[in-house]
């Protein structure tokens, strides 16, 4: 069974256009990487746990911050690793240069020996639609897409 992760996609309106909240990833593989390389802040569903608590369960960790709001599914998206991705989306604004994300370890550099702890998210920041396109992940495209779609029915 491939993994599962939720995530939100925060969003806020500035001057009438949607803008949305992606994170950068910590740690040494991707701090070279910009373009393709953002993320909805997400992560793995637990066991047992329920798939919209994971989704604001990492939210938070990775922001450092409870997201709450009027949530709603967006649907859910196999990346090209097999991964599962699970959204919802919600509306509200915060302080992207303010985030303070958890932390993981791992072994830096490779076969050193030596462990070291980096933020699981490096940096946030908030991106328009057309910005957003070019950072976010490939596989995670569709989500800002269905999101529009889904929104362009309810206005």
């Amino acid at each position: 069974m491939p993994q599962r992760s939720a995530g939100l996609l925060i969003y806020r309106r500035t001057a009438g256009v949607f803008e949305f909240l992606l994170v950068h990833p910590g740690g040494p593989f991707w701090a070279r990487k910009d373009e393709g390389a953002w993320s909805i802040p997400k992560g793995l569903i637990e066991d047992g746990e329920d798939e919209f608590e994971a989704g604001r369960r990492e939210a938070e960790e990775e922001l450092g911050v409870r997201i709450n709001g009027d949530f709603r599914p967006v649907g859910s998206y196999r990346q090209a690793g097999g991964k599962i991705v699970i959204a919802w989306s919600v509306e509200a604004d915060l302080d992207a240069g303010a985030i303070k994300s958890n932390m993981f370890t791992m072994e830096w550099p490779p076969k050193s020996g030596i462990m070291r702890e980096f933020p699981e998210v490096d940096k946030a920041g908030w991106f328009t639609l057309p910005e957003a396109g070019l950072k976010i992940l490939q596989g995670q495209r569709a989500i800002l897409d269905d999101f529009l779609e889904q929104r362009r029915g309810a206005d």
